[in-house]
């Protein structure tokens, strides 16, 4: 399995740890005083009926990075169109089996870009159904490099679930017995 950024790991780690017993966490387990230092980096997704994912919250960092407000957006849109129906294709599978999810992904601008991991992890209402996804933004790289320049749309270069029903099965390998292959 891979790692991600130390602070993709924490929250995952935090997120896992609120549920309990592998239970999806309550949206009201979760204090962003147990994270504040990597709160500007963090955002709220919604759910509609229509599959929008619109913005709910937005730390100072992730409304930086696109220099304009993104409550209500739709966050998909925050990705190349070319992109957006593999996004959607894994948010909703985190919705149905609810396990976080890492995009790792190319924060493109006019200019230079950036890779950043953006994790997706899904939080229950009072109800106990999924409701929102927690999300965070966590840069590969030196964040001056961008030049203040606003991002575009992402290029999502990978998307990975972190749950068990996502790890990788082994493949089937041939061996020989006696001279003879099988499987």
């Amino acid at each position: 399995m891979s790692v991600f950024h130390s602070n993709t790991e924490r929250l995952i780690d935090y997120w896992r740890g609120r549920g309990g017993d592998g239970r999806l966490p309550l949206r009201s387990a979760i204090s962003p005083a147990d994270f504040s230092e990597i709160i500007a980096q963090v955002f709220i997704l919604g759910r509609t009926r229509s599959g929008v994912y619109p913005v709910r919250l937005a730390g100072g960092f992730v409304s930086e990075l696109h220099q304009r407000d993104l409550r209500q957006q739709n966050g998909l849109s925050l990705v190349r169109e070319r992109d957006r129906f593999n996004l959607h294709t894994a948010l909703e599978t985190a919705w149905r089996r609810p396990e976080p999810i890492v995009a790792t992904v190319e924060v493109l601008t006019e200019g230079p870009s950036l890779p950043m991991e953006v994790l997706f992890a899904p939080l229950a209402g009072a109800n106990g159904s999924p409701d929102r996804f927690l999300g965070l933004y966590q840069p590969l790289g030196m964040v001056a490099r961008l030049r203040g320049l606003p991002a575009l749309p992402f290029a999502v270069r990978d998307i990975r679930g972190m749950g068990p029903a996502n790890e990788e099965t082994p493949r089937l390998r041939l061996a020989t017995l006696d001279g003879r292959r099988i499987a």
